[in-house]
């Protein structure tokens, strides 16, 4: 086909155009970072679910913030940045800098022995200072799982004074004080009631007047009891395996390891002081990015309860939480003055890789190759292996030789071990049973987290004397048998 040479000016115009249009095109097509932060809730982002509120913040200023999702289902009450949360783990960070701010103002060292603050604090026969509770290597058992093995359930009213009356009654540790690395909730109740005993204020006046109302953090404060009425808070949920959901009760009226309530505006707030150092001198400020030291030198990732750890070869400064059906997560990324906080009420969501996403949107090309493994979980030392023999089946007769009934001085509980349908069953008031299944002689696993390995110890008769339990975090509480 020819073209004569008039038409062509008419030609290359519609050339342009159809090229201007396709670009157009093209551009609206593409999505915001905004949008596609969006799009990482889109599952909860509607009337039905509970979901999250995200922060986000660069150069020390929030560039986005939002609510997704339902803060309560019973009441049809959507999630906002205003709303409050229980940010479980995240609240630690709090009651280091208090730790960290008192030592400034010389009320205490962080090299203090605890029992110079706490004399009633058991004599373990090692000196465990302030330092080890805040980098989790004082060898204390946790909390939690301590409670668990005693009976409690962890939606009941659990108390500081109910801690702490558990931890008068240990005898041991879990290991030498600076030997390792173990999560410990324990030390953080700890610290907070050397916060009151310092400085003679409640650990929610003190937190109220040196940290949170300096700030701005109008909406923020400690949660030391559970009948506090707090209005515009998210309520917890998890999901049902038919469907829907149901609530995670949480009743907590203890502060310093968790119970802070917040929201992603104030924790914004938060975060900014890093910089802008409002409230703690740089000195406070270095120190709340010092990182522990074990006996041998070794340096850990986790600080004044700020994990110190990298993200596609960035430095990234961090700590999460969970409890109940809460989940939080609060990242810096201190080379580039970018900040993310996620706060959610939905036990399934899973805060910290939300926002590494969101962190990938934003910095994208400025950090390094995509990795797989995160290695956002400081490293500790590993257990020693539990022994294991595939092939150990002991016969009904050599499980009747672990029957019987238990009781832990330490914990104030009884366990009562039984040989049901060819297995052993362990079984507490409070707790639904326990099925026992051999490792290997004198050694089994039970199927709770915090009741996870049971060796049973002999005599030089050979008969039975009791047993060690074990969880994640705590080892070997001493069972004697009645």
């Amino acid at each position: 086909m020819e073209y004569r040479t008039g038409m062509l000016p008419f030609i290359l115009a519609a050339i342009i155009i159809l090229i201007a249009s396709y670009s157009f095109i093209a551009y609206t097509n593409e999505t915001s970072p905004f949008e596609q932060v969006d799009k990482l809730f889109s599952k909860v982002d509607n009337q039905s679910s509970p979901g999250a509120a995200v922060a986000i913040l660069k150069d020390g200023e929030v560039i986005y913030s939002r609510g997704y999702g339902m803060g309560n289902l019973e009441y049809d009450i959507s999630i906002t940045p205003g709303t409050i949360f229980h940010v479980a783990s995240v609240s630690k960070q709090f009651t280091a800098y208090a730790i960290a701010q008192l030592a400034e103002e010389g009320y205490l060292s962080l090299d203090d022995d605890v029992r110079l603050h706490m004399p009633e604090f058991p004599d373990f026969g090692e000196i465990i200072t302030l330092r080890h509770l805040i980098h989790h290597t004082s060898g204390l058992r946790d909390q939690w799982e301590l409670l668990a093995m005693a009976g409690w359930r962890l939606d009941d009213v659990i108390t500081r004074e109910h801690i702490l009356k558990m931890l008068q009654h240990q005898r041991k540790l879990n290991f030498t004080p600076g030997e390792e690395y173990l999560y410990s909730n324990m030390g953080y109740t700890v610290l907070a009631e050397v916060v009151e005993r310092v400085t003679g204020q409640s650990f929610q006046e003190w937190t109220d007047e040196n940290i949170f109302k300096p700030l701005g953090m109008y909406n923020t404060h400690f949660h030391n009891d559970h009948r506090h009425i707090v209005p515009n808070r998210a309520y917890s949920y998890a999901p049902l395996r038919e469907g829907g959901f149901q609530k995670s009760v949480l009743n907590y009226a203890n502060a310093g390891a968790t119970s802070l309530f917040t929201t992603v505006e104030d924790l914004a707030l938060w975060l900014k002081n890093f910089n802008s150092h409002t409230i703690g001198n740089e000195n406070v400020i270095d120190t709340m990015h010092r990182r522990g030291r074990l006996n041998d030198g070794e340096n850990i990732e986790y600080a004044f309860a700020l994990q110190i750890t990298d993200y596609r070869g960035t430095p990234l400064v961090g700590h999460g939480g969970a409890d109940a059906g809460f989940r939080s997560y609060a990242g810096r990324f201190p080379e580039h003055n970018f900040a993310v906080i996620v706060l959610s009420n939905l036990s399934t969501i899973v805060p910290q890789r939300v926002a590494l996403d969101i962190a990938d949107i934003f910095l994208g090309d400025s950090l390094g190759p995509m990795e797989i493994n995160t290695g956002l979980r400081p490293r500790r030392r590993q257990d020693a292996d539990t022994p294991a023999n595939k092939n150990y089946s002991p016969t009904q007769q050599q499980l009747l030789q672990y029957t019987g009934r238990y009781y832990s001085e330490e914990l104030g509980t009884f366990y009562t071990i039984e040989l049901r349908n060819g297995s052993l069953i362990a079984t507490h008031r409070r707790h639904s049973d326990i099925e026992l299944t051999p490792i290997i002689n004198d050694w089994f696993s039970g199927n709770q987290w915090w009741f996870r390995t049971v060796e049973f110890v002999k005599d030089r008769r050979n008969n039975i004397e009791g047993f060690r339990l074990s969880g994640g975090r705590v080892r070997n509480i001493w069972f004697e048998k009645q």
